[in-house]
């Protein structure tokens, strides 16, 4: 399994992700470009000590991504995904996708996706922050496939 950020926008949250990454033991992919510059001390002091131990990829770009992965599903979070992820049964090589908190993923992207997975929430409300939203389904990922440390 790992997890895929697709053009992050804000450096606290993919310093939280690549922390979640190395205690989790989930490798983590950074599609490029980033919105910020990769070594900021908010990516630092989000992943605290961590990073060190963070196993991450930085790809120049989705191309670059969709070439170099070894397989498995991209499985993508979006606010306009129709299945919710408590209902979907995810495999061991899943790849977790999550967009740029600015504007998520182009459609290109989403046509390339093998399953739109949302999380249910209150009506009215848009989305939850995009760290929080890689904890809540990596979790739920983990759990179903026995891969929980």
């Amino acid at each position: 399994m790992r997890l895929v950020l697709f053009e992050p926008d804000i450096p606290q949250n993919a310093g939280s992700l690549l922390r979640l990454g190395a205690c989790l033991g989930v490798p983590v992919d950074i599609v490029e470009p980033c919105g910020f510059v990769f070594s900021d001390a908010h990516l630092r002091r989000a992943g605290m000590d961590y990073l060190e131990h963070a196993q991450y990829v930085r790809h120049a770009s989705w191309a670059a991504f969709r070439e170099q992965r070894a397989g498995g599903r991209i499985v993508l979070l979006t606010s306009k995904g129709s299945v919710p992820y408590t209902a979907f049964e995810f495999a061991p090589d899943d790849c977790i996708l999550l967009g740029r908190e600015s504007a998520g993923v182009p459609d290109s992207v989403h046509a390339q996706s093998d399953a739109r997975l949302r999380i249910p929430m209150k009506s009215g409300l848009r989305s939850i922050n995009v760290a929080q939203a890689g904890a809540m389904v990596l979790g739920e990922a983990l759990r179903q496939t026995g891969l929980l440390p």
